[in-house]
């Protein structure tokens, strides 16, 4: 009789058991059952009008279809972790969401402190895309190939410089690992944003610098500026007569750069995949790509999964760049 009970004792435990795990998994499956019943912000951490800004703004036209307005917040400022900060300080509930750029990979190398841990407090959602840099110089440079540059800096060590949109920044990193790969001394000179280091360039105080594509194509067209070479796999079909990094004799050299979709840490997992769905949807969508690829911007839109597992890789990669590089910042 005794052993009968037990094992009735032992059923009703572990119902309870189960009924208790369910009640617990109830919450993040209703939320997100019942997501999104209000707007989101979508902190884009840039200011308006750059290459995150317009990229960010097609993202978020994406998240709208899951049926609720979203607001598109500019927070630039500190390598982009000024509006990262906004998104780690938000509530865990997928209404506060995040664009942010290479930086996000390099910050943590460079910044001492930053006022959020990246892995700790920030959850990947998508990869939106990859952007094609191109490697430019004033039209007075006497170097129309990236291997006639390489050979220009080597007969004056120390006098060619580039701009950069500040220390520790993707365009900077570019032109260090450049540096390293070719064995050339270059000056960096840093600036608050790309487009006051490309005025430079365009005015010749400036020899050339890292620059995405659809800042610079519009310049290289019109004959201000000079392009040596695009950081793609593939030429780009907006410029196929520019030369990858790769045809120009580095063929491990990788100056690419990329944007993303990121939320707080511990927002439920069924609310994160959902708006990792219609964040990655709106980058598979054919005329999205089509605009986005004359632009010169790769379209991504990959899983959660596939963005935490890109970023470590990019974490490593960068802090071995920053390492040599010796870049520290406050």
């Amino acid at each position: 009789m005794s052993q009968f009970l037990n094992r009735r004792i032992f059923r009703a435990l572990l119902a309870a058991l189960v009924a208790a795990g369910s009640l617990l998994a109830l919450p993040g499956a209703a939320l997100a059952q019942g997501y999104p019943s209000k707007p989101i912000t979508f902190v884009v951490a840039s200011v308006p009008g750059g290459i995150l800004d317009t990229v960010g703004r097609i993202v978020a036209r994406g998240l709208e279809k899951m049926g609720q307005p979203v607001v598109v917040q500019n927070i630039p400022g500190a390598g982009s972790s000024l509006g990262t900060a906004a998104v780690a300080a938000a509530p865990a509930d997928g209404y506060t969401v995040g664009m942010i750029a290479t930086s996000h990979a390099i910050n943590p190398s460079v910044y001492t402190k930053l006022p959020y841990d990246t892995k700790r407090d920030l959850a990947p959602i998508s990869q939106s895309a990859n952007l094609v840099n191109v490697l430019v110089v004033h039209p007075s440079v006497p170097a129309n190939s990236l291997k006639e540059f390489i050979e220009l800096a080597k007969r004056k060590p120390g006098e060619l410089t580039y701009g950069s949109a500040g220390n520790g920044q993707s365009n900077h990193l570019s032109a260090e690992m450049l540096k390293t790969a070719t064995g050339i001394n270059l000056i960096h000179v840093p600036y608050k944003g790309s487009a006051a280091a490309m005025n430079d360039v365009l005015g010749g105080v400036l020899t050339g610098m890292f620059v995405d594509s659809l800042s610079s194509m519009p310049h290289v067209k019109a004959g201000k500026l000079k392009a040596l070479a695009v950081s793609s796999d593939a030429r780009l079909p907006i410029a196929p007569e520019i030369p990858t990094f790769a045809e120009s004799g580095l063929t491990n050299y990788n100056a690419n750069s990329w944007l993303g979709v990121v939320g707080r840490t511990g927002t439920p997992p069924e609310v994160l995949a959902k708006i990792g769905a219609a964040a990655a949807q709106v980058m598979h969508d054919p005329e999205v790509r089509q605009r986005l690829i004359a632009m010169g911007v790769q379209p991504v839109g990959s899983s959660p999964e596939q963005f935490a597992r890109f970023l470590d890789a990019e974490m490593q990669r960068y802090a071995a760049a920053v390492k040599q590089a010796g870049v520290k910042l406050d």
